[in-house]
């Protein structure tokens, strides 16, 4: 498809035969910026954590198995790690790697609770243990936000369809 006459604000593209607004263009730019930002975010926030901890660039690089300069560039918002640094720089600072997947915008935030906030604070298990166990919390409170005659097994069916045993063992409705 050749387009002859475009209106303002499109791009041809002749041999796929598709059209590019400048509308869509501003979405990706304003999506790249989005991005960036976030970067520069983590790495301020990843400095800050490190600073507080008043670890080294260097001691951190080397805990997190990452190169001084690529942790450098992370800080200064010019690289965006992928979510396995991320868990290795979070391992390095001993704190949560959710913590700093919220920050990057790999992960939304979830709502406050003492008990997600206890297991990410516990040092006792490591982080894949925190986050099977968050799934098995989450799952947990996922099914007692449903309404207990829907679910099945729920307190509103038990009654009804529970057997009952009699005096001699045997079980009936």
């Amino acid at each position: 498809m050749t387009v002859t006459e475009m209106s303002p604000g499109t791009a041809s593209n002749d041999e796929a035969g598709e059209s590019i607004s400048t509308e869509e263009s501003g979405v990706a730019e304003t999506a790249a910026k989005n991005v960036a930002e976030k970067a520069q975010d983590i790495g301020a926030f990843i400095r800050s954590q490190r600073m507080l901890a008043e670890v080294s660039l260097r001691q951190l690089a080397e805990r997190a198995g990452v190169s001084n300069p690529y942790l450098s560039q992370i800080e200064r918002g010019l690289r965006k790690p992928s979510a396995d640094v991320l868990a290795q720089i979070a391992k390095g600072l001993r704190m949560s790697a959710e913590v700093l997947y919220v920050r990057a915008g790999i992960l939304q935030e979830r709502a406050a609770s003492p008990v997600r906030d206890a297991l990410l604070a516990d040092t006792a298990i490591n982080e894949r243990q925190k986050q099977v166990l968050l799934e098995i919390y989450d799952s947990f409170c996922h099914d007692n936000a449903t309404p207990a005659s829907s679910t099945p097994g729920g307190a509103g069916d038990a009654a009804e369809t529970a057997p009952v045993a009699d005096e001699s063992g045997s079980a009936s409705n």
